[in-house]
């Protein structure tokens, strides 16, 4: 498999890649003992002065390589594994990052910043002879059932977009806690971040959730959610926004982003506990509205 193949389990070496809308986390483990773990926030002014979010592919990488040098952590992984992208619907699990899966991301129909994790992941893996590129469990991860695809229009089906990756990570850490296999359980599973994603879990598959990313479910610090359909599509037509416009409002300029200025949640909780009472009441309202989805 490598030609460094490490004598045991306990000596394989990996980096983990996430890359968020707002931050790059990493981390490396040796086994599974954790070496690092590092959040690489970045602020709006970092992230402007890119057209694209695949512009960002070199800046986040150089990131990464500087956090490991400065904790003086050598490149010399068994295994790199990056955040799976928006790419074609697949079923959970680990798969090996190839050149067809970069292609995928690199002209992804959706932008988000996860669509970066295979292709830096890649490109690390690439500099390590014998180092395996992995990504599992993307966000494009489809096990929904037959009823929750339908929308109320056949044109626009019901898409999976969502956090699998975190949400099984805290769902089989749970199950462990309980003394159980997430397999044999049914949960409902909320992962709160830029966006929300809300999803029934059912014998080890999310059988219905909401499409986190362009259009269902609660308002998340910078996406829409759901929006009134008929106020949604005057807008569209009222001659004041392009495609690609509305596009990246609703999902990265909307939210508590579009309504007060900042999607930073915890410096918005100081100001409402310091009695801002319009920022107290918009995380009442965010709030509100995941309890409500989750239900």
């Amino acid at each position: 498999m490598n030609s460094r193949t490490p004598s045991s389990d306990a000596d394989f070496l990996i980096l983990a890649i996430n890359p968020g809308s707002t931050s790059t986390k990493i981390a490396v483990f040796r086994g599974e003992t954790t070496i690092l773990i590092k959040n690489i926030s970045h602020d709006a002014s970092q992230l402007s002065r890119f057209v694209e979010t695949t512009d960002q592919h070199e800046f986040r990488k150089q990131l990464i390589l500087e956090e490991l040098a400065a904790n003086h952590i050598p490149i010399r992984f068994h295994a790199v594994i990056g955040r799976g992208g928006l790419g074609k619907p697949i079923s959970g699990g680990v798969y090996h990052i190839n050149d067809t899966l970069c292609n995928d991301m690199k002209h992804a129909q959706r932008k988000h910043a996860c669509n970066l994790g295979c292709l830096i992941a890649a490109e690390i893996a690439a500099s390590i002879p014998g180092c395996l590129a992995l990504t599992a469990d993307p966000v494009m991860v489809d096990e929904l059932i037959p009823e929750a695809r339908f929308s109320g229009l056949p044109e626009i089906p019901r898409r999976a977009i969502w956090h699998a990756l975190n949400q099984r990570a805290i769902a089989r850490r749970f199950a462990r806690e309980q003394g159980k296999r997430y397999e044999n359980l049914n949960l409902i599973v909320c992962h709160l971040g830029g966006g929300v994603s809300i999803a029934a879990h059912r014998n080890g598959q999310a059988i219905d959730v909401n499409n986190a990313l362009d259009g269902e479910g609660p308002f998340s610090p910078e996406r829409a959610g759901t929006l009134p359909i008929g106020d949604l599509i005057r807008l569209c037509f009222s001659g004041r926004y392009q495609e690609a416009e509305l596009l990246r409002m609703v999902t990265g300029r909307a939210g508590l982003e579009a309504h007060i200025g900042s999607k930073d949640v915890k410096e918005l909780v100081s100001h409402a506990e310091a009695g801002d009472e319009k920022v107290r009441l918009l995380i009442d309202a965010m709030t509100y509205q995941i309890a409500k989805s989750a239900a």
